[in-house]
């Protein structure tokens, strides 16, 4: 059994790609409706690959990063990635049973119902990251596999050993005809958004993401874009300083900062900035106590990285921000200590551009509407974090604010929820998938009117002799 991930050159790619999507488009028309026990043994079949495989794909990852700890991958890809694959398994009959809706007059009267049908779209591209490789390919699998749909996958080529991984596990247990699985270089990625998908879904960053949102407009392909942004953290006057210090340093701590909903930005009141910045590196300190030969250290994945997040740390330095550095040694590799970027100036790039590293900016507030408005000039990020007991406040920053979710007294927890939405909103992105709501993500929304047959339907008469009489009743206010 071939995939495309067989192919040689980047022409060679794209000619298989297009052969695969002709060959599931044709199975598709073939297959009719998918049924749920269809549905269902599809996801079951991808479970079964990464229960049985994991070793692989986490030993690649890890080779990948250049030290990327087991247990993390575990937790993040490999459980992350099951969970929404069981999920969408357990419920998906649920969310397939079609939805009654109301008919209108006078149809109602004569016995007219209405119901939606929830419909696949056909192939749905999936373009995974490389900061969680099998997590951003298989979650949104998850639930496109559940609306019926068949699947292209295409992993990240920052990480070949984990890409390459998965196309070979793919091709030796998941028929292509339901997910395949094309690797290649940025030409490749380029050109699979190109391709007239039933639906595309694109995780990165949003400059990327625009330009993937041009190309899909080019077939009228609908988008899921998880994107990015600063995500910010609110310590309210209310909070624990120490408690909230180190939920920020676990945070920070989890894949080296490399993550999408990792907090950028850390909003404290002015007058605990030092005792907060004391705490933050004292409990990041505690879990890691060095970078040296620690392989509870993340590394950043690559030169190129490492490199932008050293840049913007210089930056924020040479335009006279304090920078505290924990541990206070020179990176290893490329696990890197945790920089501590303390209120740089408004010029600074690291109040513009994402992190996406082992760095973060504490800022000193004077009132919560200040932090607030703050927030409101920036583009909305993927992640809001409050850290506090008072319920006053809390409100206020849920009515007063923008972001594609919210985790309350801790950090980076909603995004596991499985009966619920997640995604972005503006330049962290559109749409979303887990839960019921990604099952309505990837399926169109089919309205069915059923008219009502034979003597049961309205009168003649009321054509044309009672039309405007009728009409005209039901003028009201």
């Amino acid at each position: 059994m071939t995939t495309v991930a067989e192919s040689g050159s980047t022409a060679d790619t794209l000619a298989a790609l297009d052969d695969i999507l002709a060959r599931q488009r044709a199975a598709r028309l073939a297959e009719g409706m998918p049924s749920a026990a269809a549905r269902r043994a599809r996801i079951q079949a991808v479970i079964d690959l990464l229960v049985d495989e994991y070793d692989a794909i986490v030993s690649a990852i890890d080779a990948d990063f250049g030290g990327r700890h087991r247990g993390y991958s575990i937790m993040n890809d490999i459980l992350g990635s099951l969970g929404s694959l069981k999920s969408s398994r357990d419920r998906l009959e649920e969310w397939m049973a079609p939805e009654p809706r109301q008919a209108y007059a006078p149809y109602d009267q004569y016995g007219a119902t209405a119901e939606i049908r929830y419909t696949p779209k056909g192939t749905v591209g999936i373009l995974g990251t490389w900061n969680a490789p099998v997590f951003t390919l298989l979650s949104p699998l998850a639930s496109a596999l559940a609306a019926g749909n068949r699947a292209v996958l295409k992993p990240s080529e920052v990480v070949p050993r984990t890409a390459e991984t998965v196309a070979r596990l793919f091709a030796e247990r998941i028929d292509p005809l339901d997910v395949a699985v094309v690797t290649g270089g940025p030409e490749v990625a380029e050109q699979f958004t190109a391709r007239p998908f039933g639906h595309l879904v694109f995780t990165g960053s949003t400059p990327v993401g625009r330009a993937v949102m041009r190309n899909a407009a080019e077939n009228l392909v609908p988008v899921t874009l998880e994107l990015g942004g600063k995500s910010p953290t609110l310590v309210s006057r209310s909070a624990d300083l120490a408690a909230a210090a180190g939920k920020v340093a676990g945070a920070k701590s989890s894949n080296g900062g490399q993550l999408c909903v990792s907090p950028d930005l850390v909003y404290v009141p002015r007058e605990s900035v030092d005792a907060f910045v004391t705490a933050l590196t004292g409990a990041y300190a505690q879990l890691v106590p060095t970078v040296q030969d620690n392989p509870g250290a993340i590394s950043i994945v690559d030169e190129r990285h490492a490199r932008r997040v050293a840049g913007l740390v210089d930056d924020a330095r040479a335009r006279g921000a304090r920078v505290e550095t924990v541990p206070d040694e020179q990176q290893d590799g490329r696990r890197t200590p945790l920089h501590v970027v303390v209120d740089p100036p408004e010029d600074a790039a690291v109040l513009r551009e994402e992190l996406f590293g082992p760095a973060v900016v504490v800022l000193g507030y004077d009132a919560v509407d200040g932090v607030l408005a703050a927030l409101g000039e920036r583009p909305a990020p993927l992640a809001l974090y409050w850290l506090g007991t008072d319920d006053d406040e809390l409100q206020a920053v849920l009515d007063g604010s923008t972001s594609g979710g919210v985790t309350v007294n801790d950090l980076m927890l909603h995004p596991g929820l499985e009966d619920a939405p997640f995604g972005g909103v503006g330049d962290s992105g559109m749409g979303h998938y887990h839960g019921r709501e990604g099952f309505v993500e990837f399926s169109h929304a089919r309205s069915v009117f059923h008219a009502p047959a034979g003597a049961g339907q309205p009168p003649a008469a009321l054509y044309p002799e009672g039309f405007e009489q009728m009409m005209a009743s039901m003028i009201t206010r």
